[in-house]
C-alpha cells in the first residue's frame, strides 16, 4: 500500500499528484462490536477533477460530463483502514481508467435478406393467427 503523500497512477504516464487527492476516514456503518464502534476505517477518497493538472483539456471534458466537477469513492470493505486506503485507491484509478477510454462510432450495419425475410414471414404467420381467431363475417359465407 502507497503512502498517502503518493501520487495515484492511473495508467504508465498518467499520474495524479498526491495532493489533488483528499482521503476521508469515517467510523463504518453497519452492525459491529467494540472494534467497529471505536475506529474509522471507511475511507471516502475524493478527486477534484477541475484542478487536477494531470488530465488534458479533452480528458477533463470527458471525465466532468460523466462524474460531475469531483469523483468519489468509498470503500468500507474492509475492518482495517490500510486496506480500505488501498482498495478505494484501485476503485478510483480503475473508474478514471475506464471513464477515458473513448466509446467506438457506431458503425451503422444494414439487416441481411434472410433476416429481412425471416421478420416479413412472422408478420404473416401472426397475422394470420390473428384473423383465425375473429369472428367470421357476414359476408363470408
Amino acid at each position: 500500500m502507497p503512502p498517502p503523500d503518493e501520487p495515484l497512477e492511473i495508467r504508465p504516464g498518467l499520474v495524479v499528484p498526491a495532493w489533488c487527492l483528499e482521503e476521508r476516514f469515517t467510523p463504518s456503518g453497519g452492525p459491529g462490536g467494540q472494534h467497529a464502534n471505536r475506529s474509522s476505517t471507511r475511507v471516502e477518497l475524493r478527486l477534484d477533477l477541475t484542478v487536477c493538472p494531470t488530465f488534458s483539456d479533452a480528458q477533463r471534458e470527458r471525465l466532468v460530463a460523466r462524474f460531475g466537477p469531483e469523483l468519489r469513492v468509498v470503500a468500507d470493505d474492509e475492518r482495517s483502514q490500510h486496506r480500505n486506503r488501498a482498495l478505494a485507491r484501485r476503485r478510483l484509478a480503475a473508474r478514471l481508467r475506464n471513464a477515458m477510454t473513448a466509446p467506438r462510432p457506431r458503425t451503422s450495419t444494414r439487416p441481411t435478406r434472410g433476416s429481412q425475410t425471416r421478420r416479413l414471414e412472422s408478420k404473416r404467420r401472426r397475422s394470420e393467427t390473428k384473423q383465425a381467431r375473429r369472428r367470421p363475417s357476414t359476408t363470408d359465407e
